[in-house]
């Protein structure tokens, strides 16, 4: 089991930044990946971004690239997203993922491969 708690989330003006940070507990040994989705009220969740536990390449929704970066500390049981040059479509919940499938590494923007879960944290982007 892992347990995953975002913090950093807040409401700020279009063109700033945020980091958002994620604890992992538990048993992190197991994860195979780390990643942060978001979710809009009435919409399905969408990837933002993913990390491979061992060191291979990142991936990022098209939406985001060039402005969001994951990244984790040497620990490897956090987790952070900086979000630089917010836009108002950027405004969602933000949500922490792991997975302890293997094949995650292969499709790091897919949610199914997620099992666990934390409890969000909103961003609100102003105009």
């Amino acid at each position: 089991q892992v347990q995953l708690v975002e913090s950093g989330g807040g409401s700020v003006q279009a063109g700033g930044s945020l980091r958002l940070s994620c604890a992992a507990s538990g048993d992190t040994y197991t994860m195979w990946c780390m990643g942060w989705f978001r979710q809009v009220p009435g919409k399905e969740r969408e990837a933002v971004a993913g990390l491979p536990t061992n060191g291979d390449p990142s991936e990022y929704a098209d939406s985001v690239k060039g402005r969001f970066t994951i990244s984790r500390d040497n620990t490897g049981n956090s987790l952070y997203l900086q979000i630089d040059s917010l836009k108002p479509e950027d405004t969602a919940s933000y949500y922490c993922a792991a997975s302890t499938q293997a094949s995650c590494r292969w499709s790091l923007l897919q949610n199914v491969k997620y099992a666990y879960w934390g409890q969000g944290t909103q961003v609100t982007v102003s105009s």
